[in-house]
């Protein structure tokens, strides 16, 4: 087993570990922690069986397998990052909306108010 192999390993099981901390102390909710988990173990498994990283530097044409690994990395976190675009878009859409009833509550209220003082 080589340095980087080990440094590999231990990297992958540090993250995969703190992955699960957070989860468990509630700083990351489950639906968004499925992700990193997933990205973590695939570094992990591969991390461990070497030849499983071997074989995949040389289908995308690296010839040093441990710079796969960043490969994976960077594919991974542009994975997180494309979904948590995806959920911010969805929260600005629905923030817009809950402003304009927000507005239309406060107009409402603002002419009731107006009617009464006429009366």
């Amino acid at each position: 087993m080589d340095k980087i192999q080990i440094y590999s390993i231990i990297g992958s099981s540090l993250f995969l570990l703190f992955i699960f901390r957070l989860i468990r102390r509630r700083e990351l909710k489950e639906e968004y922690s499925l992700l990193w988990l997933f990205v973590a173990s695939i570094f992990l498994i591969l991390s461990v069986f070497r030849s499983g990283l071997e074989w995949f530097a040389d289908l995308v044409g690296i010839h040093y397998a441990p710079a796969a690994l960043l490969l994976i990395l960077l594919v991974g976190v542009v994975a997180i990052l494309i979904h948590y675009s995806k959920i911010i878009s969805k929260l600005s859409e629905q923030n817009k909306i809950l402003i304009q009833e927000i507005a239309l509550l406060k107009l409402k209220i603002s002419e009731q108010k107006n009617g009464r003082e006429n009366e």
